[in-house]
């Protein structure tokens, strides 16, 4: 059978929770597990692709699976190719809106057709995609840190091969965000790259203020000082302090990092895959990135974000924090160099079903 004859046999949606090595703290919440939705889709000539979603809270776990049940349902016999469903889904959701879960649910379907694609070529998805495995510089991600509890997690990683390290802060005061960041730039050096996320927890009367407190410690960025759809207070908070702010993991589908650019939002971009529209929306997210000449860094989904970074000509830094890698056979790894390289085929996930019946809700 022809790629072109390959029709959408099935979408099979599983709710997973995985323990994380490293609990998540930031300014809005606290997060101690990684709640996925396990994704996989077969065609009618058994060809299969697989990809995952963070639900970030259990609870929401249930709500996601129907709603990727929901979404598929739509497209169940038709043509395999990311394109095309991409184009009858937003028909079929031009009512309702394609925002949250829905948005998520596409864009997972999008993923997991595109490792169908790459996977009957055994190709890893890059190649597909016209570009070639190549190493990605990456940054660890840590969340709130206690300084004197984190210290040696701090120091293991810069032996690891990291050249930047991000934490969180906000969510008390001015005063707590400095210890953290000085104790942080102190354990890492001034060669190795810090960022801080403060995870939109600030408004724009109150970001100038903060920020310029730390601006001694050379950040590479700030992430969200305010609410991710507040364009023109990140545009604000980037005059009034002249540091360079990083934003992008909550935009929805490309036409949002059009509207970032055109406030000139940001000095970076930062587009998260489940949120842009799956490797379909990455791309074009991408051109878009590539005509501003704004650097793009992944958010979450180291795997497939090495595969993306590694075609967008503006890639920048991936992001590594794992949530899937106790759930593959085959878990992504860093380089001594603090780099990260796609693997194949396809995406280059393959579940441990042991693993996923452990970790099943």
């Amino acid at each position: 059978m022809s790629a072109m004859e390959r029709k959408i046999a099935s979408v099979t949606a599983r709710p997973v929770n995985v323990p994380l090595a490293r609990p998540i703290r930031t300014a809005v919440g606290h997060l101690p597990t990684a709640p996925l939705v396990l994704l996989d889709i077969r065609a009618s000539d058994n060809a299969a692709g697989s990809a995952y979603l963070f639900a970030y809270k259990t609870g929401m776990l249930k709500p996601l699976v129907a709603t990727v049940e929901a979404v598929a349902a739509e497209i169940i016999g038709q043509a395999a190719d990311p394109y095309s469903v991409g184009l009858r889904l937003e028909l079929s959701f031009r009512l309702l809106g394609r925002q949250g879960l829905v948005a998520l649910a596409m864009s997972g379907i999008d993923m997991a057709l595109w490792d169908i694609a790459a996977r009957a070529q055994d190709l890893p998805l890059v190649r597909l995609l016209g570009g070639l495995e190549r190493p990605i510089q990456a940054y660890d991600s840590f969340g709130i840190i206690d300084v004197a509890a984190d210290r040696l997690e701090i120091e293991r990683s810069v032996q690891r091969g990291f050249r930047g390290i991000k934490i969180k802060i906000g969510g008390g005061a001015v005063e707590d965000d400095i210890v953290r960041v000085k104790a942080v730039r102190e354990i890492i050096g001034s060669e190795i790259a810090l960022m801080v996320d403060y995870n939109q927890s600030l408004d724009p009367a109150e970001a100038p203020r903060r920020i310029a407190r730390l601006k001694e410690f050379d950040l590479r960025w700030v992430e969200e000082p305010v609410l991710a759809e507040d364009l023109a207070g990140h545009h604000q908070v980037r005059m009034a302090t002249g540091m360079r702010i990083q934003t992008g993991e909550n935009w929805t589908f490309p036409d949002q990092i059009e509207k970032a650019i055109r406030a000139a939002a940001s000095d970076y971009a930062m587009p998260d895959v489940q949120k842009i529209g799956g490797v379909t929306g990455w791309m074009k997210a991408a051109a878009l990135a590539e005509a501003a000449r704004l650097p793009v860094s992944s958010h979450v989904f180291i795997e497939a974000s090495a595969h993306l970074l590694a075609v967008t000509p503006t890639a920048h830094w991936l992001e590594w924090t794992d949530k899937a890698g106790p759930l593959l056979k085959q878990p992504l790894s860093v380089a001594p160099d603090g780099t990260v390289t796609a693997q194949g085929p396809g995406l280059g996930m393959a579940w441990d079903e042991k693993a996923a019946a452990r970790f099943a809700v």
